[in-house]
């Protein structure tokens, strides 16, 4: 499921996955309707330089997979309390293992590290969550599962787009078809990366000729810290902290530099120091009566490879647990009610009709938008933390479409 939403989030991104739109409402199509559906892909595969043997052999006695479409009505990270995500999670097996891989592969994380930058524990959390370092199999056919997604027009033209990458990877030979396996929305490998992401940013880091990320593990490590260098991460700075909330705080206040949070009485969980530069964006994920935390731009970074503020922080966490730093301190509300996907987008469509601006209707809350969302709490003298509730939704009068 974890990998799921990575590739989900390689999806949302902006327009082409990182912050699509709403629910499938699209259904498999039929025989004939998938038929004619190859027929008009066979060009452009074509043009891509596609053999007609290699797309014979990609589908050869295909046909749509109903369960793909099913899951895309379904994400974990929406509703379910940020706590017990995190917890699912940063679990002590995780953790403990996280640890052992971090020793066995000592001397590749230097180098990926002295390579591009990006901090080995970052990277190790990513591996970790999406393939359990490597222990989960696969079980989708990507194929199957892209051209499902494309001839039902889900996202169109994305999905479309990764299923010609996809081909163009069985043609070059980098994995064969019966090796074709990946999530239900179509990621690869070990780091789960969607078919275009192979070409941008795999990377042959054991020097045998292949950009193997499902089983050469030197391969995996750097090409994430390759994707993760490519979106922004910046070397030595972390990812972010929690921390304590003074009395009297103004909520409205959401952004500042480190040296400004701490002139602000804010103060570290763990006690200790603020970095001596760089900014922080204040971050609220249960609300304030749950943990805050400040957040630096390769927290952003981390949302780059999943689009969701309760998967980086995961991995944020995971990476200090890992690396001998201790749990969150503050307690989860209990009552943390997560809003669905489609109470988000009614949020975000109600936003924009209020004249903020609003980058996709995907349900995805940005930080812009939580700053939106403080000014609109300030409105209804609500406790402006920029943390979206039922209860904003009922005062915007925003209604969902379930």
């Amino acid at each position: 499921m974890l990998r799921d939403l990575a590739a989900l989030a390689l999806m949302i991104a902006l327009g082409s996955f990182s912050g699509r739109a709403g629910a499938a409402e699209n259904s498999p199509p039929g025989g004939a309707n998938f038929k004619s559906f190859l027929a008009e892909l066979w060009p452009d595969a074509r043009a891509q330089g596609i053999t007609r043997a290699t797309f014979d052999l990609a589908f050869a006695g295909l046909a749509p997979d109903p369960r793909v479409i099913a899951a895309t009505r379904g994400q974990a990270e929406y509703g379910k309390p940020v706590g017990a995500y995190i917890a699912s999670i940063v679990s002590k097996a995780r953790i403990e293992m996280g640890v052992r891989k971090a020793a066995e592969w000592a001397a590749t994380l230097d180098a990926v590290e002295k390579k591009f930058g990006v901090d080995r524990w970052i990277v190790l959390a990513i591996w970790g969550i999406e393939s359990s370092y490597g222990g989960d199999r696969d079980r989708w056919d990507v194929i199957r599962s892209l051209a499902t997604l494309a001839a039902a027009r889900y996202r169109d033209p994305y999905f479309r787009d990764e299923l010609l990458a996809a081909l163009r990877i069985l043609q070059e030979g980098h994995v064969a078809r019966e090796q074709m396996l990946g999530s239900w929305a179509g990621a690869l490998g070990q780091p789960q990366f969607m078919p275009s992401n192979f070409f941008a940013y795999a990377v042959d880091f054991s020097g045998d000729g292949r950009r193997d990320i499902w089983m050469n593990v030197p391969d995996v490590l750097a090409s994430t810290a390759h994707y993760m260098q490519q979106h922004g991460w910046q070397a030595g700075a972390g990812w972010g902290f929690e921390v304590a909330v003074p009395k009297g705080f103004d909520y409205r206040r959401s952004r500042a530099s480190f040296r400004d949070w701490a002139g602000l009485g804010m103060r570290r969980a763990d006690g200790g120091a603020f970095p001596a530069t760089g900014d922080a964006i204040l971050f609220f994920p249960s609300g304030a009566a749950g943990p805050a935390f400040l957040a630096s731009g390769n927290f952003v970074a981390i949302k780059r490879y999943n689009n969701s503020d309760a998967y980086a922080l995961a991995v944020g966490h995971l990476a200090d647990r890992m690396r001998g730093l201790g749990a969150i301190r503050a307690a989860w509300p209990r009552d943390d009610r997560q809003l669905s996907r489609a109470e988000r987008i009614a949020l975000q469509k109600k936003l924009a009709e209020l004249g903020y601006p609003v980058q996709d209707f995907a349900g995805r809350i940005d930080f812009d938008l939580r700053d939106a969302i403080r000014d609109v709490q300030v409105k209804f003298a609500m406790l402006p933390d920029g943390h979206p509730t039922a209860a904003l939704l009922d005062r915007l009068g925003a209604r969902p479409r379930e």
